[in-house]
């Protein structure tokens, strides 16, 4: 790659770094607010605990795993932007980014609806049939397979280097 194509690219890594940093704190903030901030007030000025918070914080479960994997993104980004190498960035970041998307799945197919059930505030099923989540959840197992290919392509490179 010529040297102003990978000085552009890392410009555009860089860029991308503080989009997902900014996707992060403003819909983080968002959601602090909605679940923490606004009943804390409320419960301030009432002195009284509100109904469902406690429920619509458990909704906000998968949504968190999915800012943390815009977060590992950014932060993979980042180091790729102050020139670290692709590989060596790329399978750390794919295996978190996986395991993010991952978790944000299951959570959303069968782990909000069971613990809504644990606490009292749901009755239903035992699962939540949210293609979305499903599909987040495979591509996130995905990803992070690929990253631990990734890492034991690097490490066999590394050994075939070596021997030459």
């Amino acid at each position: 790659m010529p040297t102003h194509d990978a000085a552009a690219f890392r410009r555009l890594c860089a860029q991308y770094r503080w989009l997902a940093i900014f996707m992060v704190v403003s819909v983080g903030g968002l959601l602090a607010l909605m679940h923490i901030g606004f009943p804390l007030a409320l419960w301030l000025r009432d002195g009284v605990v509100r109904e469902g918070g406690i429920g619509a914080a458990v909704f906000a479960l998968p949504t968190v795993c999915y800012l943390y994997g815009v977060w590992a993104i950014g932060q993979g980004l980042g180091e790729v932007a102050r020139g670290r190498l692709i590989q060596a960035t790329l399978a750390g970041t794919l295996r978190k980014v996986g395991l993010a998307l991952g978790a944000g799945g299951v959570l959303s197919v069968f782990g909000v609806t069971n613990i809504l059930r644990l606490i009292g505030e749901s009755r239903g099923g035992y699962l939540y049939f949210d293609v979305a989540g499903m599909t987040l959840g495979m591509i996130g197992g995905a990803l992070y397979l690929l990253g631990r290919v990734i890492d034991h392509a690097g490490r066999v490179q590394a050994e075939l280097d070596e021997m030459i």
